[in-house]
């Protein structure tokens, strides 16, 4: 950009969709779920005041639309020059849509003295219309539970708690190139057509949540926390097997998330649609080791990461794009 104003800056991490709660919605609310930010892949997206609205880099048209969006719902027209640096891979199962849209809401209330919390910030750009999880991932980072949306309610689901990931464990992220996740109305038609699951599955989901996976997250057990989250992919894999072909999305996923397993890595799933896959280890050897395996194993098909959970949620701050 040209010299100006002071430009901000918003900086998103990816998150990993670990698996819903409820597809039956017999107590009023629907979805729910839990899921975790990652630092790597991550936006970073810088927005200055200008006469007019404008975007450039990766994902500029997304731009457009979601300050579109967010100047329609205040009821202005919004100038603002928009750039974006860094993106997350599109369509990919990490979230890439909703940490955008949520970035440039928050860029935009930043410079508008709107306000900035992400309840106010989602519905500006319509995100958070099934899954809270990336709004609060947006918000806090770390691991989150979020309790569904209630019938016709315009709200983003409820936050239930949040945790930190201990600072030790480590994540592999997998994107192989395969067939895009679904996303926008192809993916609300697919909710649409799924059956709904038995009742008592999903009360199996919530009772390895309550009781399994979020206790060993607190105590930092590993091993107890990846066998609960093994269970829910599968069951809930189940439930989206009529829209994907599968408990995991046939090809690269399906056999990204069996070697994963082989190589010893604890949590093993697939990130919503995919085609994004993730295995946690315990510690950082564990980790670097597990990414020389799987790049090694896609080669030019597909990127790999690898590092810890993220600490906090988005970043903002002015400046330059290395301060903060």
């Amino acid at each position: 950009m040209s010299a100006g104003p002071t430009p901000l800056f918003v900086e998103a991490p990816a998150r990993l969709h670990f698996g819903v709660l409820d597809l039956r919605g017999e107590l009023g609310r629907r979805f729910g779920g839990i899921g975790a930010a990652v630092p790597t892949p991550s936006l970073l997206l810088e927005a200055a005041p200008a006469a007019a609205l404008t975007a450039e880099g990766p994902d500029s048209p997304r731009v457009l639309e979601f300050a579109q969006r967010f100047g329609a719902h205040h009821g202005f027209d919004l100038g603002v020059r928009f750039r974006v640096h860094r993106a997350i891979p599109s369509h990919a199962g990490l979230g890439s849509g909703t940490q955008l849209a949520l970035a440039v809401a928050r860029a935009a209330a930043e410079l508008s003295g709107l306000p900035t919390d992400v309840t106010a910030l989602a519905p500006a750009v319509q995100r958070g219309l099934r899954s809270g999880v990336g709004t609060w991932t947006f918000a806090y980072g770390g691991f989150v539970l979020e309790g569904g949306r209630a019938d016709h309610a315009e709200r983003v689901a409820p936050l239930l708690a949040r945790f930190p990931v201990p600072a030790a464990w480590r994540c592999v992220v997998a994107v192989p190139r395969g067939k895009p996740g679904l996303s926008g109305e192809d993916e609300a038609a697919a909710f649409a057509r799924l059956p709904p699951p038995a009742q008592r599955e999903v009360e199996r989901v919530a009772h390895l949540v309550l009781m399994q996976l979020l206790p060993a997250l607190a105590e930092a057990d590993l091993a107890g926390f990846g066998v609960a989250l093994a269970q829910v992919q599968r069951i809930t894999g189940g439930w989206f097997a009529p829209a994907q072909g599968g408990v995991f999305a046939p090809g690269p996923t399906r056999d990204l998330v069996e070697r994963l397993r082989e190589w010893g890595a604890v949590g093993v799933g697939q990130s919503s649609w995919g085609p994004a896959v993730y295995g946690i280890v315990a510690d950082a050897t564990a980790g670097h080791a597990l990414l020389q395996r799987v790049q090694l194993a896609l080669g030019a098909d597909g990127a790999v990461y690898e590092g810890g959970f993220s600490a906090g949620g988005a970043r903002v701050w002015r400046g330059s794009a290395v301060s903060g």
